[in-house]
């Protein structure tokens, strides 16, 4: 989608007080440290090194914010659940991630990268819980799809909706991978409505 292919670095955050304005759309990315997530950017905008990839879990330690014009952005957040990371940069990164996903006004939607082979961590549910009351939509990815059997695959992403279908409302899901390009149209369709959205409506977008 040449939506995604306009993405060029914006700024990046250490704290709230650093971040731009809350104007426009904003779609963030959030996954566990090494789930994928900054590759998943980078498949989206169809570019090598736009987020930066590392076999170093834990590498994001920035809210980093990509411009797609138009007052548009996709948001890469810091990876969470790696072991190493210091605890005061743990506590400072919880606090940092809670309050962006359940205060942020021009946050529109929140793309949730998981494992597909680790699905549904207790982090992951941290997340959908600070982020699910402010009814804005959810879009799962599950990640490195490729490295499940064809079966293996079918019945995790079966076993992710329903539980996501018990427990928290206007969240989808779907089966992806960077390597194989697995499910990259379903994935662009989906936060392509969502940045897509007249302004005055986006807030009010849902997933179905």
């Amino acid at each position: 989608m040449a939506l995604f292919q306009e993405a060029q670095f914006f700024i990046s955050a250490d704290k709230l007080t650093d971040l731009p304005p809350p104007s426009g759309i904003e779609i963030a990315f959030a996954g566990r440290s090494n789930s994928g997530k900054s590759s998943a950017i980078n498949t989206l905008a169809n570019r090598n090194r736009l987020a930066f990839v590392s076999k170093t879990p834990g590498r994001t330690q920035l809210i980093n914010f990509f411009s797609l014009g138009n007052d548009r952005f996709l948001v890469d957040l810091p990876g969470y659940g790696y072991a190493k990371v210091p605890e005061a940069m743990r506590v400072h990164w919880q606090s940092v991630l809670s309050r962006y996903l359940m205060e942020r006004e021009s946050l529109h939607g929140l793309v949730l990268i998981m494992d597909a082979r680790h699905p549904l961590t207790p982090l992951d549910h941290q997340m959908l819980n600070w982020f699910i009351p402010t009814c804005k939509p959810v879009h799962v990815l599950l990640t490195k799809a490729d490295k499940l059997s064809k079966q293996q695959a079918t019945s995790t992403l079966r076993a992710v909706r329903a539980e996501l279908e018990r427990t928290y409302p206007n969240c989808t899901v779907q089966l992806f991978s960077s390597l194989k390009r697995i499910g990259l149209d379903e994935a662009e369709a989906m936060i392509g409505k969502w940045l897509s959205a007249p302004l005055e409506d986006a807030g009010a977008e849902v997933a179905h």
